[in-house]
């Protein structure tokens, strides 16, 4: 019986399938670092983090840790039920004929039928447990493996795309940071104009010295619609989806690199309009408080 458990432990889908994975394609860890690189390369061509390469980075991110997670679960969960097993095993088996052939302490027997009963318990709790986890290691990995395949189409078409984008950065030029506030003078012109249309009563940031993105090199602004991180009142939103509109009817005259608010981004260089942002991890992150805009 031990045997037959013990090979079924390690024959699972998950394992199986993992060993015979290894050699027909990359480690999803190790494809994520490559194509992570290659996007990487992407944004400095472009000028900034193209928000959908690093929407689809995060996913994939993200997607690959629980994979990667569940996998780890899954081999501790295996380990158990092997040591259980032969921990069981070495007991030796009690069957009724035991029990009624016994003619020492009846309790000490009792005692000991009621404790294998509670170890069979356990043990079928545990092989429960291992096949809810192949189910969700295999469910995890196939996530992974399709939001891999999502950041590599998308390398992919940025890629076909480079004339069309580079084309578009020569028109608007490379522009440096100017003046004491750190600046670019585009950006200063977009925040000036923003300020004399849209009341601004929980403020604004623009330059963030040490961002390695668009603030640190003054190519950005957050124009805030609520405080503390909470969700904007009906009006504030309101008033953040005025904006938000304002500076993509605008991007062309002012130079307008890309808009992120309410968990949407809106890329001028992908020319993809709105699109959905990954879960970042609250109402600041995910851009539900604050309007953002980015330069060229």
């Amino acid at each position: 019986m031990l045997g037959v458990l013990l090979a079924a432990l390690l024959l699972t889908p998950a394992m199986a399938g993992a060993s015979a994975g290894h050699a027909t394609r990359l480690d999803p860890e190790a494809q994520l670092k490559k194509l992570t690189a290659e996007a990487s390369k992407l944004n400095k061509l472009y000028r900034g983090q193209v928000q959908t390469l690093e929407d689809a980075r995060v996913k994939a991110k993200k997607a690959t840790e629980t994979a990667k997670s569940l996998k780890r679960a899954l081999a501790t969960a295996q380990t158990d039920v092997v040591r259980f097993a032969q921990t069981t095993y070495m007991g030796g088996p009690l069957d009724s004929g035991s029990l009624l052939s016994f003619k020492g302490d009846a309790g000490a027997v009792l005692d000991q039928a009621a404790a294998m009963s509670y170890l069979a318990s356990q043990r079928a709790t545990q092989l429960i447990r291992v096949k809810e986890l192949i189910a969700e290691a295999k469910k995890a990995e196939k996530k992974a493996t399709a939001e891999i395949t999502r950041l590599q189409r998308d390398i992919a078409r940025l890629k076909k795309d480079r004339v069309k984008i580079e084309t578009l950065l020569a028109k608007y030029g490379f522009q440096q940071p100017s003046g004491s506030g750190g600046l670019t003078a585009r950006t200063v012109t977009m925040r000036n104009l923003v300020l004399q249309s849209f009341p601004m009563p929980y403020g604004y940031g623009c330059l963030r010295p040490g961002d390695p993105g668009d603030h640190g090199s003054g190519r950005a602004c957050d124009f805030m619609l609520s405080s503390g991180g909470r969700v904007p009142t009906p009006d504030a939103r309101a008033r953040g989806d005025r904006l938000a509109q304002w500076a993509i009817t605008n991007g062309r005259r002012l130079g307008v690199m890309y808009v992120i608010w309410q968990q949407k981004y809106y890329d001028v260089r992908t020319g993809a309009g709105w699109r959905m942002m990954s879960d970042r991890g609250g109402n600041t992150a995910n851009h539900i408080d604050h309007v953002h805009i980015s330069m060229f």
